[in-house]
């Protein structure tokens, strides 16, 4: 699996914090750093369901670090395990301050993301789009 990490990873979003999404303390919001994750690890399961994908469940939560405004916050995500229709995303988020050429990991998170159809329903999560060492085993008839 790849790695979570700047060196390592392909990063899924890139993006800047704003004063909008600071809080009374001038940090930025925990809420606005998990809908970032949260974009991110839809991001994953549209392209590995091929579709439309819908957040059922947020675990592991793991907040780091505070992010301040001006701070560069990219984001790195992998599939963990797919299964019928549900596909489980690892998330870390990274944050580099504005002026600076240093990384560090501020978040982390697991998303559980389900495959769905134009009517809002549960649908699988085609086969040829999981990679081969996160395939369910074949359940005997």
């Amino acid at each position: 699996m790849p790695d979570l990490t700047p060196e390592k990873g392909e990063p899924v979003i890139r993006t800047i914090a704003m004063p909008a999404d600071t809080n009374p303390a001038g940090d930025i919001f925990g809420g606005w750093l998990m809908a970032q994750m949260d974009l991110a690890a839809g991001n994953v399961a549209a392209r590995v369901s091929r579709g439309r994908a819908a957040t059922i469940a947020v675990d592991e939560m793991e907040f780091h670090k505070p992010v301040q405004v001006g701070d560069e916050v990219t984001l790195y995500a992998r599939l963990l395990k797919v299964g019928r229709s549900s596909m489980r995303i690892e998330v870390r988020a990274w944050h580099r301050p504005r002026c600076q050429e240093w990384t560090e990991q501020v978040t982390r998170g697991v998303f559980t993301f389900v495959a769905i159809d134009e009517n809002g329903k549960p649908r699988p999560v085609p086969q040829d789009a999981v990679p081969n060492d996160l395939k369910e085993p074949a359940k005997d008839a």
